[in-house]
């Protein structure tokens, strides 16, 4: 199907890795482990801690915070939880000094690789990531080998059956909200924002009753690079390792991989 917006024409199978891709809507339709559970609301906690140190403990007045907030809810985090992390973060409770690193490298078939962490322990991370790299065909590299791939997005998600309507209703609506593209992602709708107008278009599309999955801030690469089976299989093993890691919020990648390649590893 066509995509819309300034950003022209996005490749069908071009994965962002920002939680929201095909490979991570695959994976959310998986079981969900209590050890994976576990993971998410270690990374979600993390998360908050840091936003509610940077910017305050009100989510109302503290977009990344509302942001890690409305994470942890799509986790089904408890509220004690999110409101415990949050004292940790304004200090009201002992806590670890996080801070956010990004680690980047390159994967399978010179895959570029940006990973985001929050740690309380530089040199473990670091460790972690050059042998989680050299372990699965990647390579660790320099700082800023290949950041600047990457531009920030603001990216929101609505689940196409929830939402009901056709692909150009949304779009309409959501260009008209300010957004700067959209794309149709089979079950769900990927918007991309201006990171300053993702809260506008957020509550734009709320006012309208459009039912949001989650809003998020990410990355997304200017270039791609298509991948063969054996450079997909190598290179979705890499980022699972990435991803298993606790210090590890995110990780993201320009990758490409068409649909038939990804139909037969999901078998």
């Amino acid at each position: 199907m066509r995509q819309y917006g300034v950003l022209g024409v996005i490749p069908k199978g071009v994965f962002f890795m920002s939680g929201h891709s095909k490979w991570a809507t695959i994976k959310r339709k998986k079981e969900v482990t209590d050890q994976k559970r576990a993971s998410a609301f270690t990374k979600v906690t993390r998360e908050i801690i840091v936003a509610a140190k940077a910017g305050g403990g009100d989510p109302n007045n503290n977009f990344r915070l509302r942001l890690a907030v409305l994470k942890a809810k799509e986790a089904n985090m408890p509220n004690d939880n999110i409101q415990r992390a949050i004292k940790r973060g304004v200090g009201e409770s002992d806590a670890a000094q996080f801070e956010e690193v990004y680690y980047e490298g390159y994967g399978p078939g010179g895959v570029a690789l940006l990973v985001q962490c929050l740690t309380d322990n530089r040199n473990r991370t670091a460790g972690d990531m050059r042998y989680i790299f050299s372990r699965n065909n990647g390579n660790l590299g320099e700082a800023g080998c290949v950041a600047w791939i990457f531009a920030q997005k603001g990216l929101i998600i609505v689940d196409a059956e929830e939402y009901g309507k056709s692909e150009e209703e949304l779009f309409e609506a959501a260009i008209e909200a300010g957004a700067e593209d959209l794309k149709n992602q089979d079950d769900t709708f990927e918007i991309y924002t201006e990171t300053s107008q993702l809260e506008t278009v957020r509550q734009s599309l709320e006012n309208q009753q459009i039912p949001l999955k989650s809003a998020e801030l990410t990355m997304v690469p200017s270039n791609t690079v298509e991948l063969d089976a054996e450079q997909a299989q190598q290179l979705l093993k890499l980022v699972d390792a990435l991803e298993d890691n606790d210090d590890v919020q995110n990780v993201y990648g320009n990758f490409e991989i068409p649909d038939a390649i990804m139909d037969e590893l999901n078998k």
